[in-house]
């Protein structure tokens, strides 16, 4: 067995840890705040949806090892393909899409019975298309025509992902702009890449399906005028956990939170397990950071360090949005914990994303290894 994992597990081992030491919080905090949820939809058969639960996770962990093990060159390729697949697709999930919470982002799979989001296809094919991009062009970034068609993408991605989710958008459209800052791009062409989100995001709030609640849920927040539902629990259950918690499965909150076991995972995390969990949790996902741009650093190829950075920046900053949403530091958004929240295919999406990053830091240390062997 460790023989086996020696040979098979490569990469950065500091981000497989991570991935399992969250995975294993996940089937803690989901099996505890799924009870409601079982009770409703199975007769109270809570052991349902911690099985449904541990084999996504598996699952993803399958996805993370075949992404790892794949040299990452090959997704360039692939994301332009994808792109165009993720469009249509957007909009078929806009005008047809499976209505969940007053939104349309998903697309149920017939055979499998299991809902999808296209928008983690968009978002994980955009962000290696601009790595890809960027690195070919990164002695002509001073010409902005070599940005034009990029920001175009941008633009349109994050408009069709808007529509239907706006949080989501604006975390990649943020991903974006750290993701051109650090290759160089000039900052009077980022404020021409901000004018093309804030005029999508626009459009968005217009004619999107979430844009009065988003407005609302906004002014809410800022003026203090009335405190959702749902959040006011999420406070309940932060503040009643205390430094070290009630206990695994203590919670009071996950029978009146909803979607505790998704976007409010992290309330439950802290009623059960105290404030020196949620802190620790909070510090694995900067660690996971952290690692991503060690790999950015280390990579002697432009395309695999700007990917690194650019997909450890998108999970990290949706990790940390929504456990700023927890504690009230930012509005309501309808953002899951990645890793953590208990999901569908966006868990594999997110063994994806990290297997490539893996596959990135496989190579470095063979690029290490073959530079140490030839004396350089």
């Amino acid at each position: 067995m460790f023989t086996w994992i020696r040979y098979n597990i490569k990469g950065d081992k500091w981000i497989w840890l991570i991935a399992v030491i969250l995975s294993i919080i996940s089937l803690l905090s989901v099996y505890s705040a799924t009870g409601s949820l079982a009770y409703q939809k199975m007769g109270g058969n809570t052991e349902y949806y911690l099985f449904k639960h541990f084999l996504l996770i598996i699952l993803s962990f399958i996805a993370m090892w075949f992404a790892h093990k794949l040299d990452y060159k090959y997704y360039s390729k692939i994301s332009i393909i994808a792109m165009y697949i993720s469009l249509p697709l957007l909009f078929v999930t806009y005008q047809f899409g499976l209505n969940i919470n007053e939104a349309s982002r998903w697309i149920n799979i017939p055979i499998i019975n299991q809902a999808f989001q296209p928008s983690d296809l968009a978002k994980l094919s955009l962000i290696i298309y601009l790595s890809s991009v960027l690195s070919k062009s990164q002695y002509d970034l001073d010409n902005i025509k070599s940005l034009i068609k990029p920001f175009l993408w941008i633009g349109i991605i994050c408009l069709f992902i808007a529509l239907t989710n706006l949080s989501t958008s604006i975390i990649l459209g943020v991903t974006s702009m750290l993701l051109m800052f650090i290759a160089r791009v000039k900052i009077k062409y980022l404020a021409v890449l901000v004018l093309f989100i804030s005029f999508g995001a626009t459009i968005a709030l217009i004619t999107g399906q979430r844009g009065k609640t988003a407005i609302s849920r906004t002014e809410n927040f800022i003026y203090k005028k009335n405190i959702p539902f749902q959040l006011e629990q999420a406070y309940i259950a932060v503040s009643t956990g205390g430094l070290f918690g009630k206990g695994p499965g203590k919670s009071n909150q996950k029978n009146f939170l909803p979607q505790s076991y998704s976007d409010f995972i992290y309330a439950i995390i802290i009623e059960e397990y105290g404030l020196l969990m949620g802190i620790s949790v909070l510090l694995l996902y900067l660690i996971l950071l952290y690692r991503g741009l060690y790999t950015f650093l280390k990579s002697e190829r432009p395309f695999g360090g700007l990917l690194s950075a650019g997909l450890s920046f998108y999970l990290v900053i949706q990790a940390i949005t929504n456990m700023s949403v927890v504690v009230g530091l930012l509005p309501v958004t309808g953002i899951t914990l990645p890793l953590i929240s208990m999901g569908g295919t966006s868990q594999l999406f997110t063994g994806i994303t990290l297997g490539i990053i893996l596959s990135i830091s496989r190579h470095n240390s063979m690029e290490e290894e073959n530079n140490y062997s030839y004396g350089y």
